[in-house]
């Protein structure tokens, strides 16, 4: 029976487990939106795990959509990535960047002046965002036009060639959490009517054009796409009846692209769709399963749902979290006061085994 502790070719890339460590934003990038010494000390702390998949990084610069996050559009951007990229590899680790474009999930505050939040149609999300002014409401977001669209696409793949050039074994595209590959395909946020917008089949046409420019750049075995199917975060629409046609839908497509994996967040509703689409792909399944994943939720390895699973805040606090998985513990528990922002409490200061 395959297991956990056991190691995975993913599309040639070699890991040594199946315990990936999940995306978080962290809000603690270096002026310009570079990696720091501290960013490096924190992903080498946890190159134990098969697969470390890095926090939003944004692709352009109306991309961002929270304060201090980083970036993989400039040269400085790239160089400091670098550096993290080496300590990992250097570790044994192997390291992929999430790309992620905000969308709406933003504020004029965070951007150059006179830029706004874009998106695939004008609907403002409820609620408010935090941002270095404090609390703001979030703004009506413009909508992209057609040609903007294939702009966007293309700042993809031009970031998934320096995320390569930085040292990452790959990258995963974020169709996840309600930014922008998702706004594309719930039926709340594309209220389009152009070909880009409308049924199932022009909703996912934005993630696949995105997913089929970047493995045009950097290879299918180097991409990968995560996907978050009816999960309703930052105020997404998108109802478990549409969800079941979109991501077949959608996985049909990318499908025979051979893409190095698909990574399904789950919630409470799907995990029916998610052994739909696990029968579906047939290249390697990541699972981030409902809720905080704990220690015993890598019981969808021994029970073949996932090829490898992804944790959050576990791996935060604990930085050899195979380790601790290998052995029953004990684990540190997070501290979520400290989970955006500041320094290297709550970042780099969680201590491993033995320490």
């Amino acid at each position: 029976m395959t297991t956990v502790f056991d190691p995975i070719d993913l599309s040639g890339t070699q890991l040594t487990n199946r315990i990936a460590m999940a995306p978080m934003t962290r809000s603690r990038a270096g002026e310009g939106g570079t990696a720091t010494d501290l960013t490096v000390e924190y992903y080498a702390q946890r190159a134990s795990a098969g697969l470390i998949i890095t926090e939003g990084i944004q692709p352009s610069v109306v991309g961002q959509g929270y304060p201090f996050t980083p970036g993989l559009h400039s040269a400085e951007q790239v160089a400091s990535w670098r550096r993290v990229t080496d300590a990992v590899h250097a570790q044994g680790g192997r390291i992929f960047a999430q790309l992620m474009h905000a969308g709406r999930i933003g504020h004029p505050v965070l951007l150059p002046e006179g830029q706004t939040p874009v998106s695939a149609s004008p609907v403002t999300p409820a609620g408010q965002l935090f941002t270095a002014e404090g609390m703001k409401d979030f703004t009506e977001p413009r909508e992209l036009t057609d040609a903007e669209i294939r702009a966007t696409i293309a700042d993809f793949a031009a970031a998934a060639r320096n995320a390569v050039d930085a040292g990452f074994d790959g990258v995963e595209l974020h169709g996840a959490n309600g930014y922008l590959i998702h706004q594309f395909l719930a039926p709340g946020t594309n209220l389009r009517t152009d070909e880009w917008g409308g049924e199932a089949e022009a909703r996912i046409r934005f993630a696949v054009e995105t997913v089929k420019a970047v493995v045009a750049e950097i290879g299918a075995e180097r991409t990968g796409l995560r996907i978050s199917p009816a999960n309703p975060y930052n105020d997404i629409d998108e109802p478990l009846e549409e969800a079941e046609t979109v991501y077949p839908a959608l996985v049909k497509e990318i499908e025979p692209l051979g893409l190095a994996y698909l990574h399904v967040m789950e919630n409470a509703e799907i995990r029916d769709l998610t052994l739909a689409l696990r029968k579906q792909f047939s290249g390697t399944f990541v699972i981030n399963v409902l809720g905080p994943t704990g220690p015993d939720d890598h019981k969808v390895i021994d029970d073949g749902i996932a090829d490898l699973i992804s944790y959050g805040a576990l791996f935060l606090a604990n930085p050899d979290l195979p380790a601790r998985l290998k052995a029953g513990g004990p684990f540190n528990t997070p501290d979520s006061a400290t989970f955006f922002g500041g320094d290297a409490k709550g970042y780099t200061d969680y201590p491993a085994l033995g320490a």
